[in-house]
């Protein structure tokens, strides 16, 4: 074996893997396979996996976080667009850890749309890098039972999810990931451990749900305002709320009833904040 450890996949395996099933990477789906065992039981034991604990992966390719999981013990669904790779990963599962090849329920579809099965606790995923915070979004809005979560993701992207009001990279992205809890960085990962290298940095970003601030109308309405609040990162909020608030004359009182000051920016607020505006409307 080519890993690092029992079972765990490594980068002669990867491609072995591929070449049977005639898959070439597709930059389309976001497909760069981990093949390093080091950095697969990183983000498993920076996720708190332990025996029996059922979580949600999403895009597995060919496999190398799955085996991890199960190599922990967990009890893995997962999500895979591809329908060749989701159609090999249970006998990859078998071949490679064999007394870990059960509790693994693997899901054709698309996860922005596909329903979830079973009530999962946590999220461990390399997610598709163009999609991935339309992904994790929709998993947190349809999967209430999700409560943490370690995901790997383009670091541009995973410095925005994290990112604190007044920030250069605070942004929609943000406050949609706060209305479900707290998101951090929490480390690199480099770009050779992957198959195909990808173009661009990588980190991981681990979070913690909290119970939103509202019910789902009030979430929508929230996320409405963010979107407004964005389009253009230079106007203040009198003016970019203007056109989902009735003009910038009754923004302006919309936003001082709700104690936020109309010249400000939408960066300099935090969610709480646009679920006070929200609730002034």
């Amino acid at each position: 074996m080519d890993g690092d450890g029992a079972g765990l996949l490594g980068a002669a395996d990867i491609r072995r893997l591929a070449a049977a099933l005639d898959v070439s990477p597709t930059k389309s789906l976001g497909q760069n396979f981990v093949h390093d065992a080091n950095t697969v039981r990183r983000i498993v034991r920076m996720a708190g996996v332990a025996g029996g604990d059922p979580v949600l992966e999403v895009g597995p390719g060919l496999g190398s976080l799955t085996l991890g999981l199960r190599e922990a013990g967990a009890s893995v669904t997962a999500v895979e667009i591809d329908a060749r790779l989701a159609a090999a990963l249970p006998a990859t599962a078998a071949d490679r850890l064999p007394s870990a090849a059960d509790r693994l329920v693997v899901v054709t579809g698309d996860a922005i749309r596909v329903p979830i099965p079973g009530s999962p606790h946590g999220l461990v995923a390399n997610l598709p890098y163009n999609v991935a915070v339309p992904i994790l979004l929709r998993l947190l809005a349809d999967v209430p039972s999700l409560v943490s979560g370690v995901v790997m993701v383009q670091a541009e992207v995973g410095e925005r999810l994290a990112a604190s009001p007044g920030s250069k990279v605070y942004g929609a992205p943000s406050v949609k990931a706060a209305w479900y809890g707290a998101f951090a960085l929490a480390g690199t990962v480099p770009r050779g451990v992957f198959w195909p290298v990808p173009n661009v940095d990588s980190v991981l970003v681990r979070f913690a749900c909290t119970e939103p601030p509202g019910d789902e109308a009030l979430r929508a309405a929230v996320f409405r305002l963010v979107d407004a609040a964005f389009v253009q990162r230079r106007k203040t909020l009198r003016q970019s709320l203007a056109p989902v608030l009735g003009g910038a004359q009754a923004a302006a009182e919309i936003l001082e009833r709700a104690g936020v000051d109309p010249g400000l920016r939408g960066e300099r607020l935090d969610v709480e904040r646009f679920v006070a505006i929200a609730r002034a409307v």
